[in-house]
């Protein structure tokens, strides 16, 4: 018996290997090369992101069947594109990662981002035929290679983009093997769908051209409007899919040598696989049968039917708001209780039980300056969190506005400033769970009926950050208060949420937001122009005219005011160790720390030339990404 169990087992991991060798995974090659962001900005950027969303979403399903697709959504035109070696999977993999990264380009009109397995480009036009641009660049490895290699190179592409246009998804690769080391070459072309044959060929040809400089190099790529060529010395080409024989042959040895062994593997395995399968099944049952229980038991649970009426079913007369989550709108519940709702872009029913223990986090925090969160709804067709209601609104509508402005002096601003830094304490030390907002900013800074500040949106982006498959895995944040860590290199720690309240600090000081401001000579935005002052002891030139600061009796005031400004400036220093943490900046502005340390500069970010290194080592001599600019939405 013992023997034939030894048997049975040799031959099932005879039949694993004979599986698992012919459906190997292959290689995404996610890797990001260049991101180039187009210096205009979006005139309606509060409709170009759900838009962009939107597209996205369309192009997921067309990739299930091909390896790219275009998407229209309200004059927001995306494609996507995978090169041709890539499987199935390996195509939604890159273009997960694409669509998380691109949005970091937001809100400027355009952007175009290549990974080395795939392509995505959106813009507010229709670019779907362009095959030539002003970004069209190469960029070459570091490592010389012999003149054999360089030959070799020249002959391989040459034939590469000869064939790639005459090809159904116009693609082709090819590979000269060679027994010296270093000199194999290895080549892959690829051209957009939305081209035709004359135009990828007129993309290729220049492309290549372009590709010559990188001659001798041992590696290449030419990234263009229309195509993307790469070669190397290092095998980097997916395997080619295969059609069965060599595994037919496999097997029928297999067969011809133990017959009777492998139908009594099949047998076990089909046995074993039907019972776990229903095992299965139950199990799954019975979580989604509790899950359900639980949620409809819960005492925050709304009925979707509720808040259709009490939005009067989402009436854009009740609409209060959009930011990168979802829409916000006022409602009234049958008890009379007024409400904001928020009704996510994305729906959760696929990862309810994710959603469930989120929204039990939010609704556990509960602290003066943070929005109370009063229930929310995930069984209907949207994903809804229901919060206190709060008159007011947001506090860029009253810093931003010249008449409304006149209604916060600074008293009731300094106010607003320790509120919110009280509530990121909160956040940060003194919660049962540690939550990083990650996008502190006005238009998430709430006023209660008093003026004083509550913080919206807390645990949002933690919220999404379980589904990679979100626009929000890539930017939980708004550009223009987001760390340049946090950017660059998607480091994540309470520092981020330290330099976007000194963002704030600045605004709430100068009344301007932190936008980019593009000159015939140069291009600058709120923190650089106030740290020139700062530096010259002539920040009291840009305080905001609302504060009305024109008496002799102000000058304590104004002394308050650029206290209040060395501390923004201490926590949007560019190094995150040298920021404080929230608590030591809420001890600052309570003035038990003194003397204030001298900061050290805020991160000067150049939209022209902005550049830094991939985040993979392996393909930090060629991996290049460039942004023409960070602006905030």
């Amino acid at each position: 018996m013992r023997g034939s169990a030894h048997m049975l087992y040799v031959f099932i991991g005879l039949a694993v290997i004979l599986l698992v060798v012919d459906r190997s995974q292959g290689d995404p090659r996610s890797q990001i090369i260049s991101l180039t962001c187009q210096r205009q900005l979006e005139n309606n950027d509060t409709t170009f992101i759900p838009n962009f969303v939107e597209s996205v979403e369309k192009i997921v399903t067309q990739i299930r069947t091909s390896h790219g697709g275009t998407a229209v959504t309200d004059g927001t035109y995306v494609l996507a594109e995978c090169f041709g070696d890539l499987s199935t999977d390996d195509c939604y993999a890159c273009n997960t990662k694409a669509r998380a990264n691109l949005p970091t380009c937001f809100p400027n009109k355009g952007a175009q981002i290549f990974l080395d397995g795939c392509f995505m480009r959106t813009q507010d036009y229709n670019f779907f035929q362009e095959y030539r641009g002003s970004n069209d660049t190469a960029i070459c490895g570091n490592i010389t290679s012999s003149r054999v290699f360089e030959d070799s190179v020249r002959e391989t592409i040459s034939d590469v983009v000869r064939v790639a246009p005459k090809k159904k998804h116009y693609f082709a690769r090819d590979a000269i093997l060679s027994d010296t080391a270093n000199e194999s070459v290895y080549v892959l072309a690829d051209c957009w769908d939305t081209l035709n044959e004359s135009s990828c060929t007129e993309c290729l040809n220049s492309a290549f051209e372009s590709m010559v400089k990188c001659f001798p190099w041992s590696e290449g790529r030419a990234l263009h409007t229309g195509c993307f060529i790469r070669y190397s010395n290092t095998e980097f080409l997916n395997p080619k899919p295969t059609r069965g024989k060599n595994v037919g042959k496999t097997v029928a040895l297999v067969i011809s040598v133990c017959v009777i062994a492998i139908l009594l593997l099949a047998s076990v395995i089909i046995c074993y696989a039907w019972k776990r399968r229903s095992k299965l099944k139950r199990e799954q049952g019975s979580d989604d049968t509790n899950l359900l229980e639980l949620v409809k038991s819960s005492s925050l649970n709304f009925k979707y039917s509720t808040i259709e009426k009490a939005t009067r079913y989402f009436s854009e007369a009740n609409k209060l708001g959009q930011g990168g989550f979802g829409s916000v709108y006022k409602g009234v519940l049958q008890d009379g209780r007024e409400v904001a709702v928020k009704r996510l872009f994305f729906n959760h029913r696929h990862r309810a039980a994710d959603f469930y223990n989120e929204v039990n986090i939010i609704s556990s925090v509960d602290h003066p300056n943070l929005v109370k969160l009063v229930g929310f709804s995930c069984l209907g067709p949207d994903s809804i969190l229901i919060y206190e209601y709060l008159p007011n609104k947001s506090l860029d509508q009253f810093i931003f506005d010249a008449v409304k402005g006149k209604e916060l002096n600074w008293e009731k601003r300094f106010d607003i400033i320790v509120g919110t830094a009280e509530g990121l304490v909160y956040l940060h030390e003194n919660s049962k769970t540690r939550i990083i907002h990650r996008d502190i900013k006005a238009a998430n800074i709430l006023l209660d009926s008093g003026l004083h500040a509550k913080i919206a949106d807390f645990g949002l982006a933690r919220s999404y950050e379980e589904d990679k498959n979100h626009i929000s895995t890539g930017i939980a944040g708004t550009l223009g208060y987001m760390a340049p860590e946090y950017i660059v290199h998607g480091q994540l720690t309470e520092k981020v949420d330290v330099y976007s309240f000194g963002v704030l600090i600045l605004e709430m000081v100068t009344g301007k937001p932190n936008r980019t401001i593009y000159t015939s000579d140069d291009t600058r935005n709120l923190l650089s122009i106030v740290w020139e002052h700062f530096k010259n002891g002539s920040v009291e030139e840009l305080f905001d005219p609302n504060l009305m600061l024109h008496n002799d009796a102000d000058d304590n005031i104004k002394k308050d005011i650029q206290s209040v400004v060395h501390i923004g400036f201490l926590c949007t220093q560019e190094i995150p160790s040298l920021r404080p943490t929230m608590s030591m900046a809420l001890q600052m502005l309570s003035n038990n720390i003194k003397p204030l340390p001298y900061p050290t500069n805020p991160p000067f970010i150049y939209q022209n030339d902005l550049q830094f290194k991939d985040f993979s080592a392996a393909y930090a001599s060629v991996s290049t990404v460039s942004h023409s600019s960070f602006d905030p939405r």
